[in-house]
């Protein structure tokens, strides 16, 4: 049986174990998180790899009335639609473009608060490791990768704790490698595999990344 994570730090520390033989000497490496759960977990894997630390921001579109079920998502560089949920939801044009404009507000607000004036990372021929506490639908994840393959990474390595197999294999021809600890068939959510899957506030994010710029 597989065994849930304690909590996102210990099983950040699990996956940057799974990571330190094939990336652990590159000097081109970055790891950017998915805020705000990915962050912890992101923390520990750019700890145990001596590599930058930094965000990339991606919301959830909601179905109106069913906000955890993603029709897509957003970033500040792509969008990703989940068109079958679209039609089996029955949701109209105006109602996503409502729901995105929303995310797009939320998007903003994230990255002046956990930002600032901080320019965005050089990612062009860089060795890009992109985060999450774990992937279910796969729309942000998605989302997050297409934006970062615009930007002509050396590579792409997509590393969640838990995903369920038929989602990671959607990511087989957008990643040059995907790591991943469990690949449980009957998944449910990404908080089953926790055991504490407690949400974290902007203020832990922020404190997480003062804490990323000040490690060697």
């Amino acid at each position: 049986m597989m065994t849930p994570f304690e909590n996102r730090t210990e099983a950040g520390r699990q996956l940057a174990e799974s990571l330190r033989h094939s990336f652990g000497d590159r000097k081109d490496l970055i790891v950017l998180a998915l805020p705000r759960g990915g962050v912890p977990v992101g923390l520990e894997v750019a700890r145990a790899l001596k590599a930058p630390l930094d965000l990339i921001l991606v919301r959830k579109l909601g179905v109106p009335g069913h906000k955890e079920l993603a029709m897509g998502a957003i970033t500040s560089h792509a969008r990703v639609l989940n068109e079958e949920v679209i039609r089996s939801c029955g949701v109209s044009d105006e109602a996503l473009e409502e729901v995105a404009r929303e995310e797009q507000r939320e998007l903003e607000r994230r990255a002046g608060r956990y930002r600032g004036d901080r320019p965005w990372p050089e990612l062009k021929d860089r060795c890009v490791i992109l985060v999450d506490d774990g992937i279910a639908t796969g729309a942000t994840m998605e989302a997050a990768a297409r934006a970062v393959r615009e930007q002509k990474p050396a590579s792409l390595v997509l590393a969640v704790p838990v995903a369920p197999p038929e989602t990671l294999r959607r990511f087989s021809s957008l990643a040059d490698k995907v790591e991943c600890l469990m690949t449980p068939e009957a998944f449910w959510a990404i908080g089953a595999w926790y055991r504490d899957f407690s949400q974290l506030s902007d203020e832990q994010v922020i404190a997480m990344m003062r804490e990323a710029e000040e490690q060697p």
